[in-house]
């Protein structure tokens, strides 16, 4: 056999392998192709929002339903809570009282301060060369607020209406704000109730929040305070149960209430930071 026979066979063998995985790739691109049509005939039978609106709104209305259900549930903890408590000597009636307003368990009415923070408005006095996080309200911003307010003696305090205890937890995403479950737009409103000219004085003493009056002048933050003679916080809408928290000694939970054992109360606050 001649060198022409040879590159002969040699080229119809690798005519004939080239043409075997082209079948491959093609029954192999076929397959994926019936796979993927069987999935989105399958998907198509269900039905899902169409756009990000009514994805918003289905799930909203989830969240009603389960709220309203947490309610439901959190009634019933209530009174059987209370049966529990009614049937319990608490002894010192002081301490008992003391003790249900530092959990949030009681609604408290008394003189206070309010404090609204809100977003630099899309005519304030903007520079272009500030990223669009400076002209909203932060979480650490909401932190000074209520690290100040407990600094300054407030017995109760509400965020958004809702009792801040020691177990509150909030963070901002975006310029909204997540607290209990619930989603709230600016502007936040804290309310406290206390001494309002000490409230107000611990306020101004705060670097942290002499820090936020900086960026009110830069950028049209919003501030206010606003002295009350009767403000009334609610009281909390979730119990919570601490077991490694504690006052520390020497430390007075209220000054001025007489001796209270301090680990019978136990007041909370986050934690401030930078802006």
């Amino acid at each position: 056999m001649n060198d022409r026979q040879h590159q002969a066979r040699r080229h119809a063998r690798r005519h004939a392998l080239r043409g075997t995985v082209s079948v491959g790739l093609v029954l192999a691109l076929a397959g994926l192709m019936f796979t993927a049509n069987a999935r989105l005939a399958s998907s198509a039978q269900e039905r899902h929002p169409q756009n990000l609106g009514e994805l918003a709104e289905a799930e909203s209305s989830r969240v009603g339903t389960l709220a309203a259900r947490v309610e439901e549930l959190r009634a019933n903890v209530e009174d059987l809570t209370q049966e529990q408590t009614d049937a319990i000597d608490v002894g010192d009636p002081e301490a008992a009282v003391l003790t249900a307003l530092a959990a949030g368990r009681a609604a408290v009415t008394g003189p206070g301060l309010t404090v609204q923070l809100t977003d630099a408005p899309a005519d304030g006095p903007h520079r272009e060369d500030y990223p669009p996080d400076y002209f909203v309200v932060h979480q650490q911003d909401l932190q000074a607020v209520i690290n100040a307010l407990w600094a300054g003696g407030a017995e109760a305090m509400a965020l958004q209406d809702q009792r801040v205890t020691a177990t509150t937890a909030f963070r901002c995403v975006g310029n909204v704000l997540s607290l209990g479950g619930r989603v709230y737009s600016p502007p936040y409103v804290v309310r406290a109730v206390g001494d309002p000219d000490a409230l107000r004085s611990a306020l101004t003493a705060s670097p942290d929040i002499q820090g936020y009056l900086d960026w009110v002048d830069a950028v049209g933050l919003g501030w206010s305070t606003t002295s009350e003679t009767a403000l009334r916080l609610p009281a909390a809408e979730t119990g919570g149960e601490l077991t490694h928290a504690r006052v520390p000694d020497g430390v007075a939970v209220f000054p001025g209430a007489g001796d209270v054992d301090a680990s019978a109360a136990a007041t909370g606050a986050g934690t401030g930071g930078d802006r």
